[in-house]
């Protein structure tokens, strides 16, 4: 495992916990956090070890509170898109295409690039305290980590749009309405809730999950040959070890033992 400054990693039963550490700032991204976080998804995808991962914040206030503004005083345009770019390169678009289910555990305020930072992940699960919005209209700007995308495949044009203009939150109820949340849990129960689910999939085949991802991904971008792809992939998965072990697990009326082959 490498060395962190500002995130706290942990590795327990499969599970990777990412843990985002500046609870004095509401765990702002900055330039250091967003290259831990580069790091720590590039030992998601190679290490073997490694099933899945959550990804949280420190603290009872905040999963992460948005950007750090004071790195944004001296930027111009280029520097702007260079940072945008860069954050979703080697983060952002990293999270939502592993090969590994990546999930959010949202402990409090989620705004901006936190909010970014959640919807990137394969799903989300938050405390009753959490707050989501993208409020970076109020700064002039828009959100650059893949927000105006992420948002609206997840809770439709009007509502993005509303919530992307006014800046506004919502609260942990009316993102599960949305659809924004899968689950609303007390703060103490939201890691072990997590982990729980993540232990369920970690006993799934690896290469179905992999590919439940690859495929839900292209049906959220509207990728028109994702029905065949579907297809390509379905019959890809009777060429493997998993699910020939799946089938006869059934028929013997046993657990499915998968090996990612």
């Amino acid at each position: 495992m490498a060395n962190y400054t500002v995130l706290l990693v942990s590795l327990e039963d499969g599970i990777l916990t990412i843990t985002i550490n500046r609870p004095d700032k509401l765990n702002a991204l900055n330039k250091t956090v967003i290259d831990e976080l580069a790091t720590a998804i590039k030992e998601v995808y190679e290490n073997t070890e490694i099933k899945s991962a959550v990804i949280t914040g420190s603290g009872p206030k905040a999963f992460v509170a948005g950007a750090d503004i004071s790195e944004f005083i001296s930027l111009n345009g280029k520097a702007g898109e260079a940072l945008a770019q860069k954050g979703q390169d080697t983060v952002f678009s990293k999270i939502e295409n592993s090969p590994k289910p990546i999930i959010a555990a949202v402990n409090g305020f989620a705004l901006g690039g936190g909010c970014e930072l959640a919807m990137a992940c394969h799903f989300r699960l938050c405390s009753e305290q959490a707050k989501f919005g993208q409020p970076e209209v109020n700064l002039g700007l828009i959100p650059g980590y893949g927000g105006t995308q992420r948002l609206t495949q997840l809770i439709g044009k009007g509502k993005a749009m509303e919530l992307m203009m006014t800046g506004n939150m919502i609260d942990a109820n009316e993102a599960k309405q949305l659809g924004l949340v899968n689950y609303v849990t007390t703060g103490e129960n939201l890691l072990p809730k997590t982990k729980e689910l993540l232990q369920t999939i970690n006993t799934k085949a690896p290469i179905a999950v992999e590919h439940i991802i690859r495929l839900t991904n292209m049906a959220a971008r509207g990728d028109k040959d994702g029905l065949q792809k579907e297809i390509n992939a379905f019959g890809e998965l009777f060429d493997t070890q998993d699910a020939k072990e799946g089938a006869a697990a059934f028929l013997e009326k046993r657990k499915a033992i998968f090996k990612g082959a």
